[in-house]
């Protein structure tokens, strides 16, 4: 195999002679340059050093002692450094150059782009002029490092980081290893591609896949809301023109929660003692 069929992989070469600059590294037939900022060690002629061969910002097949974690047909989760807009977002692999995952594998729109610290899972592909790029895992990878849910998972709470995302929902590969599926009326909005989300299994399946929502649950939600509503009120002196005899357009409008959310809401808040209704006000209870 020549050096050229080994870029974006690791192999073993042997160092045939050093110069100022670093050593040259040879298969027997071809040598590559190991820079002196590549190289983590002092070698000596003859020595046999496992290297990983990239193709340097001039175009010249490189080597260096720092063995990423990705490599053409062998995947990992690998950290965002950068986005660019025009042509895609950076990756660090530790190699000198971070690799690009370009516009053409990322999601249509940009609003769930990877951000900067975010993880995606990926490999590494080889462009026709022997570049190196970013290449996102299929639903067939993802399957085959996934392991089976149980019922008993059923209503857990889980973290996980999405690996595709479309309008009809998203889907996460959770910390437990758990393939699962976010419709999209179980997110309060698209989460981006690599976000690391928290939600909770609603459903196992057969196959040991999971559906997660990113919904709060119902108690959480309503407390949520109760404070929402809270804070509104205190932002008009503690009195507002709305209570649960409301109409549901009304409560949308300046809510935006269903006419069922806001009376449960506020049925706590009377429940608590922060508020009382009178007519068609609501008013803040004073101490």
């Amino acid at each position: 195999m020549s050096i050229n069929e080994l870029i974006g992989q690791t192999t073993t070469l042997t160092v045939a002679r050093r110069a100022a600059f670093g050593y040259f590294l040879t298969d027997g037939n071809e040598d590559v340059l190991l820079h002196i900022n590549q190289a983590n060690q002092e070698l000596e002629e003859g020595d046999e050093v496992e290297v990983f061969l990239y193709v340097d910002s001039e175009g010249r097949v490189s080597a260096s002692t720092t063995i990423p974690d990705i490599a053409v047909g062998r995947y990992g989760w690998v950290k965002v450094t950068d986005t660019n807009p025009r042509i895609g977002v950076f990756l660090n692999i530790g190699l000198p150059k971070d690799l690009l995952l370009g516009i053409d594998d990322l999601p249509v729109h940009k609003s769930v782009w990877p951000k900067v610290g975010d993880l995606v899972y990926i490999t590494i592909k080889v462009s026709s002029n022997n570049l190196l790029y970013a290449k996102l895992a299929t639903d067939q990878v993802i399957e085959s490092i996934s392991v089976k849910a149980t019922r008993e998972q059923f209503n857990k709470n889980v973290q996980g980081h999405i690996y595709r995302t479309a309008k009809v929902g998203s889907w996460i590969y959770t910390l437990e290893g758990f393939k699962g599926f976010i419709h999209e009326s179980q997110r309060p909005q698209e989460p981006r591609l690599g976000e690391k989300v928290e939600g909770r299994i609603i459903d196992v399946k057969e196959d040991g896949t999971v559906n997660v929502s990113l919904l709060a649950r119902k108690e959480e939600s309503q407390d949520n809301d109760a404070d929402r509503i809270y804070d509104y009120l205190l932002g008009r002196n503690g009195a507002m023109p709305y209570n649960d005899k409301s109409t549901p357009e009304d409560i949308q409008d300046r809510f935006n929660l269903s006419k069922g959310a806001f009376k449960r809401a506020l049925g706590k808040l009377m429940k608590d003692g922060k508020v009382y209704q009178e007519g068609s006000w609501t008013y803040v209870k004073k101490d």
